[in-house]
């Protein structure tokens, strides 16, 4: 994997805890030599998670649509800032330059650019793996949520099983590894159990 992009909140969350894990997977991306594909805002997790990959020496390519810039929420000191008419087209190109994507906590954007590529890759425009990093729990009512859409018949098992969930980094970066080697992806409406 030599690029993951990051769906996290452009704002800090009531809990601490959440910069803290936006800069230790900037800083880890950075060590592993990942680059990391983002947002490119300054503001909230996603101005602590480029800042610290900057600051480990890590890659960072920042994507924003030029109205965001307009408004300076634009992060001027990353590697790489690609400057896009819509939102449509920053997911695009985010997922052009990644190889697997991961959603950290955030909120209805960051929701909205996880599902939107996972749909992507379950209807097959794409083959590169999703993942959620589940620390301290925070996907958890989402994915329960999830499964339960599963089990009502309007989500095939296939497609839930295919996500990459993790408590930590570590994990979730070696989950989606392994369904880059595999090149394992769900067909739609096929169960591949």
């Amino acid at each position: 994997m030599r690029r993951l992009a990051v769906f996290l909140a452009s704002s800090d969350g009531h809990d601490p805890a959440y910069a803290e894990l936006a800069a230790g997977v900037g800083a880890e991306l950075a060590r592993r030599r990942i680059g990391l594909v983002y947002g490119g805002g300054r503001r909230g997790l996603m101005g602590v998670v480029a800042d610290s990959a900057l600051q480990a020496g890590g890659e960072v390519i920042g994507v924003i649509p030029r109205s965001m810039v307009d408004r300076e929420w634009a992060h001027e000191g990353v590697t790489e800032l690609l400057v896009c008419d819509s939102m449509h087209e920053r997911k695009a190109l985010m997922a052009r330059h990644a190889d697997a994507f991961v959603a950290l906590p955030g909120g209805l954007g960051t929701l909205e650019e996880v599902f939107e590529v996972w749909s992507w890759r379950q209807l097959g425009f794409h083959d590169k793996p999703i993942g959620f990093l589940d620390a301290g729990g925070f996907w958890t009512p989402l994915l329960d949520a999830l499964r339960g859409i599963a089990d009502a018949g309007f989500l095939p098992q296939s497609t839930l099983d295919d996500l990459a969930v993790a408590p930590d980094l570590s994990g979730l970066l070696a989950a989606l590894e392994d369904r880059l080697r595999e090149n394992r992806r769900p067909t739609h409406g096929e169960d591949l159990r």
